[in-house]
């Protein structure tokens, strides 16, 4: 009778009804045991998912945590090359670029091509794990390598504040969001590689 009750777990997709009443027989089975004892079947099926279940779990939540902060970089990093191609600064950095950088004050196509990331481990000094960016643009318009580091700072300044702002954290860091925290993660950024 065991076998027979057990074998009635195989439930069909087509018919729903005869799903639930399937269900219904095995529950009725597990309810009305008369010995006060669970199928070592369901205890060994109860005790399995809850060893892969809690896993899964954890590093699901370690990489939507990692993709948010993936997700807030590109937003920052849109955001910084918006600014650069369309030469919108603050006033300090406009004041500066008049001095020294003349051909940032007119606009310029800038264009995020992608954005990696590098895990570098777990820092003992902040006790997370050190996740490097890497932004990859392109400016045509730009060749000079100075032009191209102001507007990689920028870049990259973007995607940290966006980041810090993603997860609250802006009293954790400084003024120029380096390095850029979550939870689990610091973040820091490499130099803009420009093609």
């Amino acid at each position: 009778m065991v076998l027979k009750k057990l074998f009635l777990i195989k439930i069909p997709f087509i018919n729903f009804p005869r799903r639930i009443k399937q269900f219904m027989l095995v529950n009725e089975y597990i309810l009305l045991d008369k010995k006060g004892q669970l199928p070592i079947e369901f205890l060994l099926v109860v005790g399995f998912s809850v060893l892969v279940l809690m896993p899964m779990a954890l590093s699901l939540s370690n990489a939507g945590e990692l993709n948010q902060a993936m997700s807030a970089a590109r937003a920052g990093a849109l955001q910084g090359a918006t600014s650069d191609s369309l030469a919108i600064y603050p006033e300090d950095t406009f004041r500066a670029y008049q001095r020294e950088h003349q051909r940032l004050l007119n606009p310029s196509g800038v264009k995020i091509v992608k954005i990696t990331y590098l895990n570098q481990g777990f820092n003992q000094s902040y006790q997370k794990t050190k996740i490097q960016l890497k932004i990859y643009a392109s400016a045509p318009s730009v060749p000079d390598k100075t032009d191209r580091n102001c507007l990689g700072d920028r870049i990259n300044f973007q995607a940290r504040k966006k980041i810090t702002e993603s997860f609250n954290t802006e009293n954790l860091t400084n003024s120029m969001y380096n390095p850029a925290f979550s939870q689990k993660y610091m973040f820091t950024t490499a130099n803009v590689q420009w093609q």
